[in-house]
């Protein structure tokens, strides 16, 4: 029996076919399905033992087939299969269906006069499917011109404005919630007890050999006052802590020395509660009095009452 494509490359095609549409659908994050999902595996492997048994079932009622044949339809199956594919019915149909080519034997009726050095002109139709084609160019065009120039849709240039827009938007978005990708523009202090406790675990940790268990300051500046070298804040502190002090003699960087953005804003978050907390024979002020300059603008100063003129004296 004849096969215009063989069993194997069947039996590959139609597997990674189920593949590649289980790791497209299945959402398995950024481990392939077939590894995330063990029951995928055994699914697959399943899928391909049925797919090979299909094969050899088929190829073994053709043989019984084909011996079940009487010499005469042998020798016609015989025939047929020795046909190439331009010698297919089926293909002679869809060829002519589209080139509507005339046979060799009636180009004669298409000769023009046209006659250069022996070579002759044929005055053939264009084939159908360039002429469809065409016609579809048109449709497109119409299509096209209303679209954008007539109804004004957006183009490409606009589009793509719009997407990167939208973009920053979500990558904004993202950041407040991605804690890894924290920096000093999106920080936020925190207030509740647990990351409060947290940043004070990281603060004896790694700050109290230099600014004192109570922040009072001894190599390191002291913590609880309004005075600061780099500016005071919790983006300002966050910065420092993040980057490291003065060159030469501050602080190091702690993001290269072990914290990430989540702990470094705990700990920055701790150093600003302890605020005004006195601690005990505290360093001497370094640095100048800091004023966080967004709550001074949010501070509003009340007017002032508006006084009768008849009790004025």
């Amino acid at each position: 029996m004849k096969k215009v494509i063989p069993s194997y490359i069947r039996v590959l095609v139609l597997f990674f076919i189920v593949f590649a549409a289980m790791e497209y659908f299945i959402d398995s994050g950024n481990r392939p399905a077939f590894i995330q999902y063990p029951m995928v595996s055994v699914f697959l492997l399943v899928f391909l033992f049925l797919l090979i048994a299909i094969e050899i079932t088929l190829s073994a009622v053709n043989k019984i087939t084909y011996l079940l044949l009487s010499p005469e339809e042998k020798e016609k199956l015989a025939q047929k299969e020795a046909l190439g594919l331009n010698d297919e019915n089926w293909f002679e149909n869809l060829k002519q269906r589209f080139t509507a080519s005339v046979p060799v034997e009636e180009e004669k009726q298409l000769l023009m006069d046209h006659d250069y050095d022996g070579i002759k002109e044929l005055d053939n139709n264009l084939p159908p499917w360039w002429v469809y084609l065409f016609y579809a160019c048109i449709v497109f065009s119409v299509i096209y011109l209303v679209r954008y120039e007539i109804m004004g849709a957006p183009d490409q240039e606009a589009e793509l404005k719009a997407e990167m827009d939208q973009a920053k938007v979500e990558v904004a978005e993202y950041m407040k919630t991605a804690p890894d990708l924290m920096d000093e523009k999106t920080v936020t202090l925190l207030t509740d007890a647990e990351s409060l406790s947290k940043g004070k675990e990281i603060f004896a940790a790694n700050c109290a050999a230099c600014h004192r268990a109570d922040a009072g300051g001894q190599i390191g500046p002291n913590l609880t006052d309004d005075y600061w070298i780099l500016g005071g804040g919790i983006k300002n502190i966050f910065h420092t802590i993040t980057n490291g002090g003065r060159d030469g003699k501050g602080m190091i960087a702690w993001s290269k020395n072990g914290l990430k953005p989540k702990e470094i804003q705990a700990v920055s978050s701790y150093v600003i509660s302890l605020s005004g907390s006195n601690p005990k024979d505290p360093k001497a002020p370094d640095g100048e009095v800091w004023v966080d300059k967004d709550a001074a603008k949010s501070t509003t100063i009340p007017a002032p009452k508006a006084v009768d003129s008849t009790q004025a004296k």
